[in-house]
C-alpha cells in the first residue's frame, strides 16, 4: 500500500512524505521505516510521476468520473456494478488520484477514478495521471462558481475528461450546456436518462440518475441487468451521504459531506420529513448571496421548518424580514452583529 499516513504503514508499504500547511511528512520518515516501510516517495511531484508511470503498466480500463454533484455516488455505483477497485471515499485531487492509481491491483480489470476540481486546469492534470479510457460526467452545476465564473466555464473544465477518454463517454440527458460537452467528446457518447427497471437503494431523483449513469457504463462493458440488480443488495454510500442516525425518537439523515445549490435542492426534493438544517455553501463567488436565498426560498416553498447554520444563510433569513423588530442574541464569538452590517 502507498500511504500519506505514517500511522497506517505496515511492512512492505511505501510512505509518501509531503510538506503540508500544518504537518511535514518528512518528520515521520524514520517512524515509517521503523514500521517496515519498503520505501519513501518524496513530495507531490514524485508521487504523481510514479503514479503516471505505473498507470502505463496496467492493462485495466480506467473509468474517470467527474461532475459538479454526484461524483462519489456515481463512482460507488460503478464500483458496485463492476465489482472493481476504485477511489476510496473522495480521494479525488492531486494527491488522491495518484494514490488511487498506485494502490490499484496490477491485475485489475477495471479501475474507477473520481476526479475533482475547483480551479481551471486541474482535470487536465488528473487525466494526465489516470489516462482514462471511459469518461463519465454526472452534472454541470454551480459548485466552485467563484473560480469558474460561469457554467460554461465549469462545463469546459469537466469536459476535459471527455477530451481525454479513448473508448466512450457517458453523460446525463438534458445536461446543462450539453453542447459544450458534445463538442469536447472525441469518441462515442452515451446520453442517459433515469433507469426504470432497477430500484435505486438511495432516495431521490438525483441518486437515481447517478445510478443510471453507472448502470449505462456497466451495460456497455457487458454486465447484465440481473447481475447489476444482484450487486445492489446491501449498497450503501460512504461517509456523510444520506446516512441515517437514530437518536431516541429522532431520525437524523446526515447528508452533510458537501453541498452546492443543485445538490441542496436535490436533497430537499428527496427529503420526506419536516425539519431541515441548512449549512452555508462555499466557493460560490459573487452569486453566493443570491444562491443562498434561492435555496432557502426553495425549502420554505416546500413547507419545511428550516434551521440555518452560518452567516450566508442567516443573512438570507434576515432578507426575508421586511418589518418589525428582530432580536439577535448569542456569544460574542458568533459575531451576530456582522449580519446587520452585511444586511445594510
Amino acid at each position: 500500500m502507498v500511504t500519506l499516513d505514517s500511522r497506517l504503514v505496515k511492512p512492505g508499504d511505501v510512505f509518501v512524505a509531503i510538506k503540508g500547511e500544518k504537518v511535514d511528512g518528512h518528520d515521520f520518515i524514520d517512524s515509517a521505516l521503523a514500521k517496515g516501510a519498503a520505501g519513501v516517495i518524496d513530495g507531490v511531484e514524485e508521487l504523481q510521476a510514479r503514479a503516471k508511470a505505473y498507470r502505463q503498466t496496467l492493462k485495466a480500463k480506467v473509468i474517470g468520473v467527474t461532475g459538479s454533484s454526484g461524483k462519489t455516488t456515481t463512482k460507488e455505483f460503478i464500483k458496485t456494478f463492476l465489482g472493481c477497485y476504485g477511489t476510496e471515499g473522495n480521494y479525488n485531487n492531486h494527491l488522491g488520484v495518484p494514490l488511487t492509481i498506485l494502490n490499484a491491483p496490477r491485475d485489475a480489470k477495471y479501475i474507477v477514478v473520481e476526479l475533482g476540481t475547483n480551479h481551471p486546469g486541474e482535470i487536465a492534470g488528473l487525466c494526465d495521471i489516470a489516462d482514462p479510457d471511459i469518461g463519465v460526467i454526472t452534472s454541470i452545476g454551480t459548485a466552485h462558481l467563484e473560480f469558474f465564473k460561469t457554467q460554461a466555464g465549469i462545463a469546459r473544465e469537466k469536459g476535459t475528461l471527455f477530451a481525454h477518454a479513448r473508448d466512450f463517454n457517458v453523460m446525463p440527458q438534458g445536461c446543462c450546456v450539453a453542447d459544450i460537452l458534445r463538442e469536447m467528446s472525441a469518441v462515442r457518447r452515451v446520453e442517459v436518462g433515469p433507469v426504470k427497471t432497477l430500484e435505486c437503494p438511495v432516495p431521490g431523483l438525483h441518486n437515481l440518475l447517478d445510478m443510471s449513469l453507472a448502470y449505462a457504463v456497466a451495460r456497455e462493458l457487458g454486465v447484465s441487468e440481473d447481475e447489476c440488480r444482484r450487486r445492489l443488495v446491501g449498497f450503501a454510500l460512504p461517509g456523510a451521504r444520506w446516512r441515517k442516525i437514530q437518536a431516541g425518537a429522532v431520525t437524523y439523515i446526515d447528508d452533510s459531506y458537501n453541498a452546492n445549490p443543485d445538490s441542496m435542492k436535490a436533497a430537499l426534493d428527496a427529503f420526506k420529513g419536516q425539519t431541515v438544517v441548512l449549512g452555508d455553501m462555499g466557493e460560490l463567488g459573487d452569486d453566493s448571496a443570491r444562491m443562498h436565498r434561492e435555496v432557502l426560498d426553495y425549502a420554505y416553498q416546500k413547507g419545511l421548518k428550516v434551521i440555518t447554520v452560518g452567516p450566508m444563510f442567516a443573512k438570507a433569513e434576515l432578507s426575508r424580514i421586511t418589518q418589525g423588530e428582530v432580536l439577535l442574541k448569542g456569544s460574542h464569538a458568533m459575531h451576530l452583529s456582522m449580519l446587520i452590517e452585511r444586511k445594510n
